[in-house]
């Protein structure tokens, strides 16, 4: 046999030997990897990471929570154009395939084995880069390329074509957080997929290979290379005409950020709603693509956010400039692009943007904002008034806000310049919660000037002492003892000892004394002598239980007399809570704010059933018909209404009975019913002495809503640290704080009348328009009275200040002492009172 001859039998007997070793490694290595294999079935049922979205009661967007952008699409959504840029880029053989390309994998084997690379290009189908972004990791190997190979295939076996590039598209990473076609499509172009341009499709087909380094917005020459290439080959494989192509080509690159827009601010409440979807549902909350509607109404949310800034920026106002945020030194010749890194750090917080102040000039200063945008603020632009140049200097860190054009001013026949003026936050903060007083649902909540500025949700986390707003609870504890509106309580000085010799005098505001007086005229002048007798009277352990059925924790109250003057440290939720009790009749209402979560097909995961206020049901009746409630018993406290005023009228009296409105039946066996805080006859009595707190009182001001059924009262505590004003109007009870996060005063004469009351009027104003008034009408067991200057009962009705009391409480009416002119003078020496 001839020696070539030979040489090519060896050659071939060892390319047959190699072959068949490659076999039987092939073999074995399947054989070992296969078991091992994961159940592709399991990807027909995946679940893509999605955010959780956050809606308001009518569906308008308040938050997006996760970490990723993901929202899923299905393919028949997706445009063919768009596919088919993927399959141009990533896998041209798609539908041929069963799995693996044998060709493109020949190719990078080849490559492999004759160049120096570890990673070469080609020889993965979409259906293997499916297969390693939900099993597999990145890690190069021969082993986990096999694998990939044998699991793409088995894929290929038991999915759809369409079911694998569905998973593709949604499963893909495009940088910037956004996962998925649908979300990249959003994000850099603000488009949905139906909307994008071809250019905009190759463009996004071009990023999943380099999402970090080469997409639109992080490198948009290296995206424009990939996109023409894109455009290219989806010409030679006739997805397009070349015309199509080059049109496209010569669409400069103009990919931008685009959030999904919020329609709603409600930063705070979207946090609330984070916190407790989390707490509900646990860590996946963020992930599962819930959609989350919320009990908050857009239009007193805004209106809310809008009177706390206006009403902050007016109490700024009347404390003067406060100075600047920070002074940097500026290099000599720094220019407007150079100077705004001083401002990294430094967000824009309400409509107040941060700026650096360039340098002054006659009357005038120069500024940069954050974008490298020069303004010049001119003598009328600097705060309050004032000219700039005489607040600021070169370096000093400010805030700027734009000048609104009037709301009834005439378009101009050329829109004019944006301007700017000087600015500054305030250092006051504020809260604002508004609920339905009869279902406890949250309408409304703003937890400080700006989310940004600081994520501390004063409605809820900060506790402070209500002052005088307190004082409704005292009251309605001291008429479950029998006091009515009519009784006569000393207001005159007093002081109080204790064992160990420590000495308490509180003091009224005004520092004078008005001797005996009505508690409605107390609550009215908010006389704090009164609050401490009534108290005193009563017995603080009686009245911490009581006060505790309005939803406030008993430990949270003092157990001491300076509970009269509001000292317990309360949210101002909880404060809200406590003043629905008395607008809705008597019941314990819990604050809510989720009202539906649904998964992201629409399945009803939670809907809420609040406990609701109903002044004509029995407690736990379980017929659809409303009937009149009977005696309601809680921790000893008869919680009444109780039983016909007519039996328990004085003949001398002639009491008039006023009879129950008639209700409308109700489904009792689909509500959940409020329980019981207080008698329905003091909610009464305390909605209308807090009316006459508006009416001729220390909340006059709130006059200007022309309602009669606002009320409400104000609180203030010791050197002005904190101004409260709690009331409620139609079916809403609103509370608002203002304070400083330091505890430090807020400037002499910052009542909660001047501080916190125009901001509750600004809000009540938007959120009581159109809303029906709400009628006070007395219940069962009540009888009108006239009563005489010292507190007597006047026989047969004849003039007199006119009273509704409880029926049972006529008879104690009569035993009042009726102090007559020289007694009515207020004492000039303290009594002495030892406690214990």
């Amino acid at each position: 046999m001839p020696p070539l001859r030979r040489l090519f039998r060896w050659a071939l007997a060892a390319l047959a030997g190699l072959f068949l070793l490659g076999l039987v490694a092939v073999g074995v290595l399947y054989y070992l990897i296969a078991p091992n294999l994961p159940d592709v079935e399991t990807l027909r049922d995946v679940e893509m990471q999605e955010p959780m979205y956050v809606y308001s009661r009518d569906g308008k967007l308040m938050a997006l929570f996760g970490e990723t952008r993901r929202y899923p699409a299905k393919i028949e959504d997706v445009p063919q154009r768009l596919k088919q840029a993927f399959i141009a880029i990533e896998d041209a053989r798609f539908y041929q395939h069963h799995g693996v390309d044998y060709k493109g994998t020949f190719r990078a084997v080849w490559l492999l084995a004759t160049t120096d690379g570890k990673r070469v290009p080609g020889g993965s189908t979409i259906t293997q880069q499916v297969a390693r972004q939900f099993y597999l990791s990145s890690e190069v190997s021969y082993t986990r390329k096999l694998t990939e190979m044998l699991l793409a295939m088995r894929m290929e076996r038991e999915l759809s074509k369409d079911e694998i590039f569905e998973l593709y598209l949604n499963k893909s990473f495009f940088g910037n957080r956004a996962y998925g076609v649908a979300a990249a499509a959003e994000f850099y172009y603000g488009k949905k997929l139906d909307e994008l341009s071809l250019d905009e499709m190759a463009s996004l087909a071009g990023i999943p290979k380099f999402p970090s380094s080469g997409n639109p917005l992080s490198n948009p020459e290296r995206a424009k290379e990939r996109r023409d290439y894109i455009l290219q080959r989806m010409a030679e494989l006739k997805f397009v005409s070349r015309d199509e192509a080059e049109a496209a080509k010569s669409v400069p690159m103009h990919a931008s950020p685009h959030e999904r827009p919020v329609e709603i601010e409600a930063p705070y409440v979207a946090e609330m709603v984070r916190q407790a979807m989390v707490d509900k549902f646990g860590a996946e909350a963020l992930t599962k693509g819930y959609h989350v509607t919320t009990t908050i109404d857009p239009v007193l949310q805004a209106a809310a956010d809008k009177a706390l800034r206006d009403g902050l920026h007016v109490y700024d106002v009347r404390h003067g400039w406060h100075g600047v945020e920070k002074h940097v030194d500026l290099a000599e010749g720094e220019t407007a692009a150079q100077a705004r890194t001083h401002l990294r750090g430094f967000t824009s917080q309400a409509a107040l943007r941060p700026a650096l102040v360039l340098g002054t000039g006659d009357r005038t200063a120069s500024v940069a904002l954050a974008d490298g945008t020069t303004l010049e603020l001119g003598p009328e632009q600097g705060w309050g008034g004032r000219n700039p140049a005489s607040l600021v200097k070169r370096g000093d860190i400010v805030r700027v806000t734009r000048i609104e054009a009037p709301a009834d001013a005439k378009p101009a026949a050329a829109p004019a310049a944006v301007r700017y003026r000087l600015t500054q936050i305030p250092r006051a903060q504020a809260t604002l919660v508004s609920l339905d007083a009869d279902t406890g649902a949250l309408r409304a909540l703003s937890g400080g000037y700006s989310y940004a500025g600081n994520k501390f949700n004063r409605a809820t986390q900060a506790r402070r002492q209500p002052g005088s707003s307190f004082k409704p609870f005292v009251y309605a504890a001291a008429m479950e003892r029998g006091f009515n509106p009519a009784s006569i309580v000393l207001d005159a000085p007093v002081v109080f000892k204790d064992r160990r010799g420590h000495v308490w005098r509180p003091q009224n505001d005004s520092g004078n004394f008005a001797g005996p007086m009505r508690l409605r005229e107390a609550m009215v002048q908010s006389r704090n002598l009164v609050s401490v007798r009534l108290l005193d009277a009563m017995g603080v352990d009686y009245a911490r239980k009581y006060i505790s059925h309005f939803g406030f924790p008993e430990s949270e109250l003092p157990p001491n007399l300076s509970m009269s003057l509001g000292t317990a440290s309360l949210t101002p939720i909880s404060v809200a809570q406590g003043y629905a009790a008395f607008s809705n009749g008597g019941f314990r209402i819990t604050p809510w704010f989720i009202d539906e979560v649904k998964d992201r097909d629409g399945a009803v995961l939670f809907k809420e059933k609040p406990a609701i206020a109903c002044r004509t049901c029995a407690v736990g009746a379980t017929t659809a018909k409303a009937v009149p409630a009977t005696g309601t018993v809680v921790d000893g406290f008869d919680l009444g209404p109780a039983g016909g005023a007519a039996t328990a009228a004085k003949p001398a009296a002639k009491p008039e009975t006023k009879p129950a409105p008639a209700a409308a039946p109700l489904d009792l066996d689909k509500l959940s019913l409020a329980p019981r805080a207080i008698d329905n006859r003091i909610a009464y009595q305390i909605v209308s002495m807090l009316r006459d707190v508006v009416l001729r009182g220390t909340g006059t001001a709130a006059k200007v809503l022309e309602r009669e059924d606002v009320g409400g009262k104000t609180g203030s505590t010791n050197d002005h640290r904190d101004a409260w004003f709690s009331g409620f109007g139609g079916p809403l009870v609103t509370t608002v704080w203002v304070g400083r996060d330091n505890f430090q005063s807020l400037g002499y004469r910052e009542y909660g009348g001047k501080a916190a009351l125009p901001i509750w009027i600004d809000y009540m104003r938007v959120a009581l328009k159109d809303q029906p008034i709400r009628a006070n009408d007395p219940p069962d067991g009540m009888v009108q009275v006239s009563v005489g200057p010292g507190g007597r009962l006047i026989p047969d009705g004849g003039g007199g200040i006119v009273e509704w009391v409880k029926a049972e409480d006529l008879e104690r009416m009569e035993t009042y002492v009726d102090y007559g002119p020289e007694e009515a003078e207020a004492p000039t020496e303290e009594e002495s009172f030892d406690i214990f």
